[in-house]
């Protein structure tokens, strides 16, 4: 199923437009007759990669299917400056009602899908895949991991129910690295590896002795992951994490890590700057 069809993702295009429209757009209401016909068009006042054009559609088709959408761009296409994403045409009233929800979701969603393709292509060359993380705003989990696809990257684990990541705090719960695994992989269901966190090259040595699948090196320095890696040496998946930015991705993908994962794809990545024009027909 198409990530746009899923019915959490009406609700939460239902729930972002009654949050905004309230008991109706009152300003549009009392300077606009509801006779009035016009097009718009949704355009890039920056380069960027797209993601969620799609969203306009359905966020047009939630809140009642007055508005006609043509897509001018893809997602994961690169857009300039003045560049059309999408052009709209319908009622006035209705096109200022989606102005200002449509162009939340498309500029955050786009500005993650940016993020995400500066890193990719900042390894680009290197074994190393670029992943996303758990850091997401609270309900937008779908479309944002959606949006770090578009840009290049791969998800991590969606929700707690479809990945094994032993971190510190079930570490200390479990009675140690060694019980956190056993009884990990005991449970585990079929095709699901064991991850173990890991901040020490003591702790990658435990892990590894545990029998972990997979480890995390975390928040290590470039110095300490080219000590662990051929430490590993193939016996698990390796994936970095903590303290990755752009100014040094390259280098800890050069120390041969398989998997790089940065929260900031999701938590910080900044809103691509796009506006609406409307034209009168």
């Amino acid at each position: 199923m198409d990530v746009f069809d899923l019915p959490a993702v009406d609700d939460l295009l239902k729930t972002a437009l009654n949050e905004d429209l309230g008991a109706g757009d009152l300003t549009t209401r009392l300077t606009v007759a509801p006779t009035v016909a016009g097009r718009a068009e949704i355009r890039a006042k920056q380069s960027a990669i797209v993601a969620g054009v799609l969203v306009v559609r359905k966020i047009c088709a939630v809140a009642g299917g007055e508005i006609e959408v043509a897509e001018r761009v893809g997602d994961g296409a690169p857009v300039a400056k003045g560049d059309v994403l999408v052009a709209l045409s319908g009622p006035a009233q209705a096109l200022l009602s989606i102005e200002r929800v449509t162009l939340n979701f498309l500029q955050h969603l786009s500005g993650i899908a940016t993020l995400t393709a500066r890193f990719v292509d900042a390894v680009q060359g290197t074994r190393c895949r670029i992943a996303d993380t758990r850091k997401t705003i609270p309900g937008l989990r779908v479309l944002e991991k959606y949006a770090v696809r578009i840009g290049g990257g791969a998800n991590h684990r969606f929700r707690l129910d479809d990945g094994i990541l032993i971190k510190n705090n079930h570490i200390t719960a479990a009675g140690g690295v060694a019980a956190a695994v056993a009884a990990a992989r005991a449970g585990a269901p079929h095709g699901l590896k064991v991850e173990v966190e890991c901040r020490t090259l003591a702790e990658v040595d435990d892990a590894l002795a545990a029998g972990a699948e997979a480890i995390l090196l975390d928040n290590m320095s470039v110095e300490q992951l080219q000590q662990a890696v051929p430490r590993i040496a193939g016996r698990a998946v390796t994936e970095a994490s903590g303290g990755i930015i752009l100014e040094n991705v390259r280098a800890v993908a050069a120390t041969g890590v398989d998997i790089i994962s940065v929260g900031a794809l999701t938590h910080s990545a900044p809103a691509v700057d796009l506006h609406m024009i409307l034209l009168l027909t």
